[in-house]
């Protein structure tokens, strides 16, 4: 299966957990969290068209401010979701600057903004530098098995997890992935292109066979248009179960909290996972309302997923980090022996 979407912590596991989702071929980019932001280029920051907050403590949201920047005096929509208050502290962050020059700026900048109540229902907000963004409220909606976002292909999940404050975890989904059979392609003399997206749309949005494909074949050395309905290329596309991600940070470590995680994950391919302290360092972990390493590898294993990988490391650790990834590995796997290191470490802040 080719993937179509490529998820990378930017900042590594030390520095803020932010991580940036390429949607492939779509030019388009999620965010989830958006602290630290500077290392990726605006070209990166551009395709972005939603961002998706756990909550808003400064390392997962003080980026907000240079995407703004960024995006001023370009005609966009990027949809920002995060838990309740969201809304207020969106439209605090951009009443903090003078807009008077914004008014003539020819093209509209739109901010929508979406905050998650714990009874699934999504408040709304929309704000457009056009009318240098004043709060327009939106109609609410609730969420439906827990899915708070389409993106194209691709949905979005969350549930609401605590950390002393409501912090959303997301899944990224794929629901059903395409793969295109290039042999099966060679037999009907069909070339590749963009219109096999279209091909892959009308698939995944089950549309009748009569529905008709713009295709290219080749005749005689040549590639020329040509429309075929759905019903003949339906053996070109092979439908199966598509690409699934987790992102949990800075939950507290108690049943509930790990119900909600267990079903939010359930058999992902990958599990992007806090893992602030090492388990030696658990009371200091329940006291800043965080996970250890060995307690985010047990929820993993919990979860069923296919690979764990651990972030939002302390800096306490220092260059014995990966100490922090062992021990969370482990749990993983299913070991009973964890790590000993020396607890003579300054405390984190």
């Amino acid at each position: 299966m080719r993937p179509i979407v490529h998820c990378q912590l930017i900042n590594g596991p030390l520095g803020d957990p932010v991580m940036y989702c390429e949607i492939m071929f779509e030019r388009r980019a999620l965010l989830f969290d958006i602290g630290d932001i500077t290392v990726l280029a605006p070209r990166q920051l551009l395709r972005v068209s939603h961002v998706f907050v756990s909550h808003t403590h400064m390392d997962h949201f003080a980026g907000f401010d240079h995407l703004l920047r960024l995006l001023l005096g370009r005609d966009k929509t990027v949809a920002l979701y995060g838990p309740s208050g969201f809304i207020d502290r969106v439209e605090h962050k951009l009443k903090a600057y003078t807009w008077n020059v914004v008014r003539s700026y020819a093209a509209n900048l739109v901010l929508e903004a979406y905050e998650v109540q714990d009874n699934g229902i999504v408040h709304c907000a929309r704000f457009e530098s056009l009318y240098a963004f004043p709060r327009q409220t939106m109609p609410d909606f609730r969420m439906h098995d827990s899915v708070l976002a389409s993106c194209g292909a691709l949905r979005v999940r969350c549930s609401i997890l605590d950390h002393g404050t409501p912090c959303l975890g997301f899944a990224l989904e794929e629901p059903t992935h395409i793969n295109i059979w290039k042999t099966r392609l060679d037999e009907l003399d069909l070339d590749v292109g963009p219109w096999l997206r279209d091909l892959k749309r009308a698939v995944l949005d089950d549309a009748p066979g009569a529905t008709p494909i713009h295709a290219l074949r080749r005749v005689g050395g040549r590639v020329t248009p040509a429309t075929l309905p759905l019903e003949a290329l339906r053996e070109v596309a092979q439908t199966v179960p598509g690409q699934r991600f987790a992102y949990i940070v800075d939950v507290r470590n108690h049943e509930e909290n790990a119900s909600r995680i267990e079903h939010l994950a359930f058999g992902a391919d990958v599990l992007f996972i806090e893992c602030r302290f090492l388990e030696v360092d658990a009371e200091h972990a329940a006291q800043r309302n965080h996970l250890t390493a060995w307690q985010a590898g047990l929820l993993a294993r919990r979860a069923r997923v296919s690979r764990v990988v651990p972030c939002h490391f302390s800096p306490r650790y220092g260059d014995r980090s990966d100490a922090l990834s062992k021990e969370a590995e482990r749990a993983f796997r299913g070991s009973d022996v964890r790590d000993e290191i020396d607890t003579d470490l300054p405390i984190a802040t």
